[in-house]
């Protein structure tokens, strides 16, 4: 798959800050990029960058190995901020004035707003619109001369889970049309959801960036249950090649290198010893697991 997006060296000081330490990674065409990291990461400035809004220090970026131009622009939809739309006009009309000011996407108005369902509502005054409603309008406005690729900055922040939910699969339908997609979330479980890529960084640095299931696949982790859970522990603990166990919500978690967990030997194992199995899975890390990890 190739690279839409090349992040090379980025490097960004506001004052005596580091905002960005060189930092390098790559966005496959047709990916959802998930670019996680805690509050002062880097995660906006990274996006303000890559979107021409901030300059960096050091370092560059290109879109399908060219430099970013006023053409490759127009191929960019962008929500970096807040939704900021005339609170007393309508959804259309606030969407009119969004794609003069553009120069493009006068006649996607109906598409776009059909897209992010709120076709129905598009003579409400934006001041009735719910958050999520807000923020559908946003994608939207960023939607508006059919973009290839989506710059979304938080795009689900402050929604409550309903609003979480139309973003979420608002963000799933626009993949599925083939458009790549770069987000920076601190909302982990959605991005694991969403996502088929991921850059986690703390302080301006990268900790690590690749597929989702690459990013997580460090070892596997195999959930075990018995009626005698204690037994099962010893048991447990005599099998070749465990590296750990641990108590997890009444269940065993047998943690082993990663592509060594066979299945049939565990359960073989285990009854051989006298011991039923209720529960026998292959469970990958969760996002937010791996996250905390590297971030601390």
């Amino acid at each position: 798959m190739p690279s839409i997006v090349t992040i090379s060296g980025l490097t960004k000081f506001y004052g005596t800050i580091h905002a960005l330490d060189n930092v390098s990674f790559e966005v496959p065409q047709g990916s959802v990029f998930g670019i996680l990291g805690p509050n002062g990461s880097g995660k906006t400035t990274l996006l303000g960058i890559i979107t021409d809004v901030v300059k960096a220090n050091a370092g560059s970026f290109t879109f399908l190995d060219l430099p970013f131009s006023a053409d490759m622009r127009k191929q960019v939809g962008v929500l970096l901020e807040t939704p900021n739309f005339y609170h007393y006009l309508s959804a259309e009309r606030n969407l009119q004035i969004t794609a003069a000011i553009k120069g493009r996407g006068e006649n996607d108005i109906d598409t776009v707003l059909k897209k992010v369902n709120l076709y129905e509502r598009k003579s409400s005054k934006f001041s009735t619109f719910s958050l999520g409603m807000k923020q559908r309008l946003a994608i939207a406005a960023a939607l508006l001369g059919n973009p290839n690729v989506l710059i979304l900055d938080e795009p689900t922040n402050g929604l409550d889970p309903v609003g979480i939910a139309e973003i979420r699969n608002l963000i799933t339908l626009l993949a599925s049309e083939g458009k790549t997609i770069i987000m920076a979330s601190h909302l982990l479980d959605e991005v694991e959801k969403v996502c088929t890529h991921v850059a986690i960084m703390k302080k301006g640095k990268l900790l690590t960036a690749g597929h989702v299931d690459e990013v997580l696949a460090n070892e596997d982790i195999v959930e075990v249950s018995a009626a005698d859970l204690a037994q099962l522990e010893t048991i447990v603990n005599t099998l070749p090649e465990l590296k750990q166990v641990k108590r997890q919500n009444g269940n065993l978690q047998l943690f082993y290198p990663i592509g060594t967990a066979n299945m049939e030997n565990i359960n073989r194992h285990c009854f051989n010893n006298g011991i039923t199995l209720s529960q026998l899975q292959l469970k990958k890390k969760s996002l937010e697991t791996k996250f905390i990890e590297l971030t601390n």
